[in-house]
C-alpha cells in the first residue's frame, strides 16, 4: 500500500512539474517586484487608497476596465499604459515587456481574489 501511494505521488508530483509553464512564472515574479515598485503605493493588497471602490478586485476591474470580460490581460494593459482620472500612465515609465509583466500579475491576484 504505501509503495502504491509513494507511485501516486510521485507522478503526480512529475505532472505538476511538467505542466508548470517557467516563463509565467518568471513573469508573475517580476510583476510582482513591478507592482511593489511603481503600483502598491495606491494599490496595496489590491486595493485603492484614492477611489476605494476602483480595486483591483475582478469585479471592479470587470466593471470600470472597457473589455476586460473579452479581453482581460490587454484591457489592463491598456490602463497601465495609458492612465486614467488619477492614476497615471505608465507608457513612458516602464518597457513593454514590464507593462505585460504587471498586467499578468495583476490579473493572477485578480482572479484569486488578491
Amino acid at each position: 500500500m504505501k509503495i502504491v501511494l509513494l507511485i501516486l505521488f510521485v507522478a503526480i508530483a512529475i505532472l505538476k512539474l511538467t505542466f508548470t509553464n517557467p516563463v509565467l512564472a518568471a513573469e508573475i515574479s517580476s510583476g510582482a517586484k513591478i507592482f511593489q515598485n511603481n503600483c502598491a503605493a495606491c494599490h496595496i493588497g489590491g486595493g485603492n487608497i484614492l477611489i476605494s471602490h476602483k480595486t483591483l478586485q475582478k469585479e471592479a476591474l470587470s466593471k470600470y476596465l472597457d473589455n476586460y470580460n473579452t479581453d482581460s490581460i490587454q484591457a489592463i494593459i491598456h490602463q497601465v499604459e495609458n492612465g486614467k482620472n488619477a492614476m497615471p500612465a505608465f507608457k513612458k515609465k516602464l518597457s513593454e515587456q514590464e507593462i505585460l509583466e504587471v498586467a499578468a500579475y495583476v490579473f493572477q491576484k485578480a482572479e484569486k481574489g488578491w
